[in-house]
């Protein structure tokens, strides 16, 4: 039996049927990733599988410096095929990491290859994969096609110009391609030079002045707006925690005043100016039927040697530890006392959390069904027990039935099948509870909630538009 077979992970009859009659064939919504909008408006096509598998993936960037392969064959500028023979020396030491399953889930569904990735077959597959790669379908966008993506949304910084949205609009492709409004460096004023850099970007994307804090917001107001035109309803967001020292309206004015002549701002200003903007963000959201997805934890940039030689985003990221229950609740709590609560999906990355943000997320539940979102497991918790560890915790202190699922979180159009990887967890951990008695022997009710957390509740949330 080959290792990706049709009962992969699926441990008991019910798991199986529940994947294979309810789960398997649902379409995708991509609803986070980083995919560039760039090569899907040009339908990119990759010469090789070291260009389609490895560019941008720090994922496989933490294994291979695990295993002592030199940066140059990491993010150097080694060789294709070299950082590719490097990739299946060390995919045989990652047994009991999800990237074993990726890989071996990747060149199944995509390229329909049944080998084990290793230093004796890397030749083979690499015939074999750039063959297929040659093939029209093999594009940006045929490769969307090939999965039922049916809607994805990309990241993307306020002062990206969005031309490739546009474009993409224009083409009326089957799946729909969505900018997601990401303004993380719009409180980065503890580094002035960068943030008034920001700022001068933000005048281009805008066409409007910011030179005032009142330009400044009526700037971030106007590019919403385009994402807004242009079909999104989603934003995104990532810090350690939320901000919750509400400034008023006269420090924030003299943060910013202060930052764009040249003044670094101190961790405390910092916050604050955050929590200012995040709020007047955040009643945007309410005013016009937005989502706000919240990426909360991690410890980033830890390798001061790899920032300096690689920039962010090299795979030296970790798990923080902050206190989360405390901030979280008064920022929340301030949103909702105004009526001006979005619907919000947060995504934690400390799994001695997952109580915290669950329980934390109830407090704040009503007028939406599932309105505020725990989110699937992330980036280190992207794995088998993060997931199931997600699920319990939804399960045990909110509605399952209300949860909308997975995401690809990347920047590879390889990585669709980590929905099927999510499906078939989702299938077994419900399989094996219906097994156990924990759950009723209903095939069909417990399929339909397979069903509808696989691609329907993610549909009917985001309310996306075409």
């Amino acid at each position: 039996m080959t290792f990706i077979h049709d009962d992969f992970l699926l441990t008991n009859d019910s798991a199986a049927s529940l994947f294979h009659k309810y789960a398997r064939d649902e379409p995708i919504l991509d609803f986070h990733n980083h995919l560039s909008p760039k090569e899907i408006a040009e339908d990119r096509r990759f010469n090789n599988l070291a260009e389609i598998w490895l560019e941008g993936d720090h994922y496989k960037w933490r294994a291979l410096r695990a295993n002592g392969i030199p940066e140059e064959l990491i993010t150097g500028n080694a060789d294709p095929k070299e950082k590719y023979l490097a990739w299946a020396r060390t995919i045989p030491h990652t047994l009991g990491n999800p990237l074993y399953h990726w890989t071996h889930l990747e060149l199944k569904r995509c390229f329909n290859i049944d080998l084990l990735l290793s230093p004796e077959t890397a030749e083979e597959i690499w015939e074999q994969v750039n063959d297929k790669l040659a093939e029209p379908n093999f594009s940006a966008r045929g490769l969307l096609d090939r999965f039922q993506v049916k809607a994805l949304c990309t990241t993307d910084d306020p002062t990206h110009p969005l031309v490739h949205h546009e474009q993409i609009a224009k083409d009326n492709t089957d799946c729909k391609v969505y900018p997601t409004f990401r303004p993380d460096s719009a409180w980065g004023i503890d580094r002035a030079e960068n943030f008034i850099a920001w700022i001068e970007a933000l005048e281009q994307s805008s066409g409007k002045a910011v030179s005032s804090f009142d330009g400044f917001l009526q700037a971030l107001a106007d590019r919403l707006q385009k994402y807004h035109e242009l079909g999104s309803r989603i934003s995104d967001h990532s810090f350690p925690y939320f901000f919750a020292d509400f400034p008023n309206e006269v420090e924030a004015r003299q943060i910013f005043e202060q930052t764009i002549q040249g003044k670094n701002a101190t961790p405390s200003e910092r916050e604050k100016f955050g929590a200012f903007i995040m709020l007047y963000l955040g009643r945007w959201y309410s005013a016009n039927g937005w989502t706000m997805q919240v990426h909360l934890g991690p410890l980033r940039n830890n390798s001061t040697k790899l920032l300096n030689t690689f920039g962010p985003d090299a795979g030296t990221d970790s798990i923080g530890d902050w206190n989360q229950a405390e901030r979280m609740s008064a920022f929340l709590d301030r949103l909702d006392q105004e009526d001006a609560l979005p619907k919000t999906i947060i995504y934690n990355n400390n799994p001695t959390d997952n109580f915290v943000v669950s329980t934390m997320l109830g407090n704040f539940q009503r007028d939406i069904p599932g309105k505020m979102q725990f989110g699937s497991g992330w980036w280190h918790l992207d794995q088998r027990d993060g997931m199931e560890e997600q699920i319990k915790t939804l399960a045990n202190t909110g509605l399952l039935s209300r949860f909308i699922g997975m995401l690809t979180d990347s920047r590879s159009f390889l990585s669709f099948p980590r929905h099927e990887y999510f499906r078939r967890i989702l299938c077994n951990l419900l399989g094996t509870w219906m097994t156990e008695g924990f759950l009723p022997n209903e095939p069909e009710m417990i399929g339909n909630l397979a069903q509808k957390i696989c691609y329907q509740n993610a549909n009917n949330f985001l309310q996306l538009k075409n």
